[in-house]
């Protein structure tokens, strides 16, 4: 129940912004559910499960409303996209955004950049921290996602299992298994103490 002192004001705009974790039990239980896989401090269960704390609002925004519209389609997501209501998507996705990034250690190892890095650093930028909006497309952050999703991911564009990207498709099936899990692990290795402002 809503506290008598939160004035109507408070309450028109809480009801505008969608549900609130710290005042609906029912959102914030939802998002505990996530944290099951991504993590309760953000660090995913498992090395193919991505970063979601901190992650690009925008971005997070479009794989809900995919996965919840089935243009995406990975079982546990499209479950759990569905247990969310339409108005719960964006509210969902605010909450994880504002979470501070996971800190992470550098590799030891740095390596030269692979071929085709421009590439993949026009939308994702130079750091791979990535950018709000790429084309009306949201760019993820990649530095700090570990080698085994992302080569993951490379391999879903570019063998047209995931299609919620045209240009991401494009690109990928333009390179060869080699040169992504280069890329993967180039980016793997990139410093990922840029911890997120959030």
């Amino acid at each position: 129940d809503w506290s008598s002192d939160v004035c109507s004001s408070d309450l028109a705009k809480a009801a505008e912004a969608g549900p609130d974790p710290a005042m609906q039990r029912e959102f914030s239980a939802k998002m505990q559910v996530c944290n099951q896989c991504h993590g309760t401090n953000g660090v995913p269960k498992g090395a193919t499960i991505p970063i979601i704390w901190g992650q690009q609002e925008t971005y997070l925004i479009k794989q809900l409303k995919d996965f919840h519209g089935k243009q995406r389609n990975i079982e546990v997501m499209t479950w759990m996209s569905e247990s969310l209501t339409p108005e719960e998507l964006e509210p969902a996705a605010a909450y994880f955004a504002k979470q501070k990034w996971p800190a992470k250690s550098a590799s030891a190892a740095s390596m030269p950049a692979p071929k085709g890095v421009a590439v993949c650093e026009a939308c994702h930028q130079r750091n791979f921290v990535g950018t709000v909006s790429v084309n009306s497309l949201p760019a993820p952050r990649l530095a700090g996602q570990s080698y085994d999703y992302l080569v993951q991911e490379m391999r879903r564009f570019a063998e047209g299992e995931r299609t919620n990207n045209a240009d991401m498709m494009k690109i990928m099936e333009g390179m060869s298994p080699a040169d992504r899990e280069a890329m993967a692990r180039y980016i793997d290795r990139k410093s990922t103490r840029l911890n997120s402002s959030h």
